[in-house]
Formats: structure tokens, sequence, C-alpha cells
């Protein structure tokens, strides 16, 4: 329609569009598989989608939950599925090193760490960066993580402290609410994602024992998805050879609040794919669970344990089709679970 598109132009507002030809910033085009099947499906309701390539997704625990490890598993399948992507690392942890990147199977030319130690220091790089990305003509695809937002300062914090000041910066949430303002809009219409750590406390004056996300309510408004993080050490004999991840989902535009899964952190090859998919399946009845061994399809009962050590030769076409359906009913709002009923 003309006459709408010349309001538009008059209004000067470069991220205005016609709904009919899609609105910039909103719009998912695309996902970022997290190369684990059951968190792609309760990040996205599909275990074949993942993060949404240009929203802003929040990966929040404890000390020492995995989130580094969980991030760059997701970074390293991002350039694995990209091969000229690039990623920009802000590191305010000083916790990446250059083996921990080799050693999750990451390209090392491909990814640059930006070390930042304030709110406002990695505010204006990154809107720097990113609006340089959306004036180039050869863009290449992006993605930006911040490892994590906890450990940022500010600035008057940093003079505090060099003044011999020991108090709180009380403006904190206001900077962080502001940075993400601005952000979050730039990161939409680049088609950026942005993956982001944080860690949680134990919330003060609640009636029951809860956990919330550093950073004040700016945050929580910018992300598109906040999932909280617990885990458990999984040993093999006396070795401990990785943890399992409880996954919490606290906030998401695309999939139900509140949904959890359990995924596989190995320390040496990284979040295992199908971990996971057994849950699901079991609940609606893809494979029955008998004793203590699974049936499958064809009729083969098999030990849990065997199922992980050969996934592709289980988990088969067929089955990983019916998976994503029963994905689609566990996690997407409007969907139909098992066990509801529809009045006739």
């Amino acid at each position: 329609m003309e006459f709408l598109n010349d309001l538009i132009k008059e209004s000067g507002n470069k991220y205005a569009s016609i709904v009919d030809d899609g609105i910039s910033g909103s719009d998912i085009n695309g996902f970022v598989d997290t190369g684990c099947y059951i968190f792609n499906a309760i990040l996205s309701g599909s275990i074949h989608g993942g993060i949404p390539d240009n929203k802003i997704i929040a990966i929040a625990g404890e000390s020492a939950t995995g989130k580094t490890y969980f991030t760059l598993g997701i970074v390293a399948k991002f350039l694995r599925d990209r091969p000229d992507g690039v990623v920009l690392y802000f590191d305010s942890e000083q916790a990446v090193t250059s083996n921990m990147v080799k050693d999750r199977g990451i390209d090392p030319k491909r990814v640059a760490i930006m070390p930042v130690s304030t709110v406002e220091e990695f505010r204006h790089q990154a809107i720097s960066i990113v609006d340089k990305y959306n004036d180039s003509k050869d863009k290449k695809p992006m993605m930006i993580v911040l490892d994590s937002l906890g450990m940022l300062s500010t600035e008057k914090e940093m003079t505090d402290t060099a003044d011999g000041k020991n108090t709180r910066d009380m403006t904190r949430a206001q900077v962080i609410k502001a940075t993400f303002r601005v952000l979050t809009l730039k990161l939409g219409a680049a088609g950026i994602p942005m993956v982001m750590t944080n860690h949680t406390y134990a919330a003060v004056g609640s009636m029951f024992p809860t956990k919330e996300m550093s950073g004040g309510a700016g945050l929580k408004y910018a992300a598109s998805t906040i999932i909280y993080l617990s885990k458990k050490k999984v040993k093999e004999g006396t070795d401990v050879i990785g943890n399992i991840i409880h996954c919490k989902l606290y906030k998401s535009r695309l999939t139900k609040e509140n949904s959890m899964v359990d995924v596989m952190l190995h320390y040496d090859t990284g979040l295992d794919p199908y971990y996971g998919l057994l849950t699901l399946a079991e609940k609606y009845d893809i494979i029955k669970k008998v004793s203590t061994r699974y049936e499958f399809p064809d009729g083969s009962k098999v030990f849990e344990k065997h199922v992980y050590k050969d996934p592709t030769k289980y988990f088969t076409d067929d089955i990983l089709k019916q998976l994503d359906e029963a994905a689609r009913k566990e996690f997407m709002y409007g969907a139909v679970a098992p066990e509801s009923t529809v009045d006739e």
C-alpha cells in the first residue's frame, strides 16, 4: 500500500515495515541449533530448532553449573553449521582460554575474545559492532556472547572503588536496562543471536525458596528466553565424567514457561545430542519402558546406557520425526499433550 509506505518513509524509522512484508527484528527467520535435540525442543518446540536467530537468550545459574561449557558447546555448533560464521565473545570473567576453545572443537580463527569489565564498555563496543554490521554489504553469520553479565561492574562502581569507597552502585540495574533497551532492537534488525550467561541468587523475603537472576528487571524484559540451570555430577566408576544439567524455562516467548528437561554435559565431548529423548519418547508412547529396559518399535529391548552409547542405531529418522511432533505437543502453547482430553 503506497500510502502506508509513504507514512513510514516520512517517519524516518528505518526499522518500520508493513506487516505483510515481515516485521524487522521481531519475525524469526530461523534457529541456531544448540547441538542437543531436547534443549532445542524446550527453546523452540522442535528438536530441529534451537535459539531464535535474532533474539537474546540468557543462561543463568549458580557458580560452577557449567554455563561457560554450555555456551561454548552452542558456539561450536553455530560455527560448524556456518563455515563462514564468526563469534564475538565478550568475556568479563577471564575464564575462557585458547585451549578451552580448541578443546571444544571450535575454530579459533573465527572467534574473537573481547575482554570487558563494565556494562558501559560492553554497551559501547557491542552497539558499535552491530551498527557496523547493519551498514555492511558483505554480511556473514555472526553470534554475540556475553559471559557473564553478573561479573560486569559499572563505571561508577570502578570510580568509587578507586576512591576507596566501599559502596554498592544502586544505579547498576538502570544502566543494564538502558543497555538492552538499545541493543535488543539493533540485534533483532541485524539478525544476530546473542547468548548471555548470568548468575542467580536466593531471593530474600520470598515465601518459598526461589532463585532470582542478577541485573534487575531490564534483562528479564529484553531476553526472549531465560533458562535456569542446576547440575548433578555423573561418575563412571570413581571418575567424574560430566554433569547432568537440569534446565528450567523461566521465560519464553515461544514455548511453555516452567518447562523442564535434563541434558548431559560431558567434560570431553560437550553436550550429548540425544540425552533426554528417551524421557520424551516414553511419555508419548513412541518407545515403551519395560522394567529396566526400553522397547523399540522393532521389538528390541535395550538398556538406557546402551541406547546412548549408539544413539544413531536406535533414534532412526522415523523415531526422530515422531519425537519432533511430541516436542511440539510438549512445549508449544496450544498443543495437546497425551494425557489431555478434549470435550466432544
